[in-house]
């Protein structure tokens, strides 16, 4: 299976993803799960690096955000670095990916 990020909320919010509309791998669960336990950072990505993509209200990159695994050692602290992406008014939406690849891990919009 594969996933395009960006298709799903540029939708919603009436934005061109240009392009950054990729496509990228999905790993699927072989049984059934119950998925997020919460709306929190995933508690299993806690002590992992992650980079924060900001992108505008108009579907553009704005500026990424490097967080080491020092740095998100439990909830709070992955709280404060979104925050501090969020701290810029023209950021509507976050993607955080594994630092290693670039990979998906997850969105996070502007309430």
């Amino acid at each position: 299976m594969s996933y395009a990020p960006l298709r799903r909320w540029a939708a919603s919010a009436g934005a061109d993803p240009g392009p950054y509309d990729e496509l990228g791998p999905v790993f699927i669960h072989p049984a059934p799960c119950e998925g997020p336990a919460g709306d929190g950072f995933p508690p299993d990505l806690l002590g992992s690096g992650r980079v924060f993509r900001a992108y505008g209200a108009g579907g553009s990159i704005l500026f990424g955000r490097l967080a080491t695994a020092d740095e998100i050692t439990d909830a709070s602290a992955a709280d404060r670095v979104i925050d501090d992406v969020f701290a810029d008014p023209r950021v509507a939406v976050v993607h955080a990916r594994a630092v290693e690849y670039g990979c998906f891990t997850f969105e996070i919009r502007r309430a």
